[in-house]
């Protein structure tokens, strides 16, 4: 049988992320974003079944009868945030390796203004990516840099946990979805009643948790919170659009009263091809943002950020093209993670 232990070990030895553990074919993991082989042998059935068997435990039963299962534990010195699922009648597993430390805020390369955010007192801070794009992480950092310089109270809800935050000046309760509350909803309802002052939401997926999240930045709270988009203007869109037509223009006005920044994030292949740089869109709310928010004129947003640029905004675009003008990643990968390709080759010379 794989030891499943040893092959955590082996992929966090090599700085891999994820490791997927699928029937038929060796297990693989992610290094600076691509699948590779950790070993060379395929999983067989009865190997896709002992794993999970051993990673789930006393769990397993939920995931023969639900079809998947999420948690998270120590495999091989390492904590691991597992997903088992089934799929053609087999079952698969995909492990993300969780770091331990919490970077400083200061080291990801994100743009200067973030370091003021842990400064914030209310609001909503959204941080929006694909999976794997590093919101936990970013998020993280704001979060141990507020535990760090305030004496607040920080509740976060998370599914499952990821880092886990050594209390210093603040008060930090982790509240893990399915062990300690029964779901975003329901752990936010309660949260109001326990006198927070900064909430953490590991993701924002309903009305119901939208609306209280709003409520919650309305009443004096500091709200951060993970949307899968992939910009700034389109995580407006996504939280209106979770709403009945008639209930938006409420929603429309409750966010551009609370929303403060909405950081927009992806991971590029550093130059040279190891390693990974990080890509960031922050928009600052200013008053014209907020303007355009009650206004419904999402589209106008990118220029709006583009004239706010003293105040710490800039579109991903431009981030790619600082990126790729300061030689941490390659032109094209620029090109290929633009929203305007055009705009980003005649900035960075590729065409006239």
């Amino acid at each position: 049988m794989i030891d499943v232990e040893k092959l955590v070990q082996t992929a966090a030895r090599a700085g891999m992320t994820d490791i997927h553990l699928v029937y038929g074919i060796p297990p693989k993991g992610r290094l600076d974003g691509k699948l590779v082989n950790i070993i060379p042998e395929a999983l067989t059935d009865n190997d896709c079944e002992a794993i999970a068997a051993k990673l789930a435990g006393p769990e397993y039963q939920k995931m023969a009868v639900r079809g998947e299962q999420d948690f998270a534990l120590q495999i091989g010195g390492e904590r691991v945030r597992v997903n088992l699922f089934r799929q053609q009648g087999h079952v698969s597993a995909a492990l993300r390796i969780l770091a331990y430390i919490i970077p400083e805020l200061g080291i990801l390369g994100l743009p200067p203004v973030v370091n003021t955010f842990p400064t914030i007192q209310k609001g909503i801070i959204l941080v929006t990516g694909e999976t794997g794009s590093g919101k936990s992480t970013t998020m993280a950092a704001i979060l141990d840099r507020i535990n760090h310089t305030r004496q607040e109270h920080i509740i976060t809800l998370e599914d499952p946990i990821e880092y886990i935050y050594q209390p210093d000046q603040c008060v930090i309760n982790q509240r893990e979805i399915g062990n300690d509350t029964e779901s975003y909803a329901n752990g936010l309802r309660a949260i109001l009643r326990e006198d927070p002052d900064v909430i953490l939401i590991g993701e924002m997926r309903d009305a119901e948790t939208i609306e209280t999240a709003l409520t919650a930045a309305q009443t004096g709270h500091l709200v951060l919170a993970t949307l899968h988009t992939n910009s700034a203007p389109e995580s407006v869109d996504r939280i209106i659009g979770v709403f009945p037509a008639e209930k938006q223009p409420r929603i429309r006005m409750d966010l551009s009263m609370t929303i403060q920044a909405i950081i927009s994030q992806q991971l590029l292949v550093r130059k040279g091809g190891k390693g990974r740089v990080l890509a960031c869109e922050c928009m600052v709310a200013t008053n014209a943002i907020r303007n355009l928010i009650r206004e419904g004129k999402t589209p106008q947003m990118y220029s709006s950020m583009l004239s706010s640029a003293n105040v710490g905004s800039i579109t991903m675009d431009n981030s790619l093209i600082n990126l790729a003008a300061s030689g941490k990643i390659e032109p094209q990968t620029a090109v290929n993670a633009a929203n305007d390709r055009e705009y980003v080759m005649r900035k960075l010379g590729l065409i006239a």
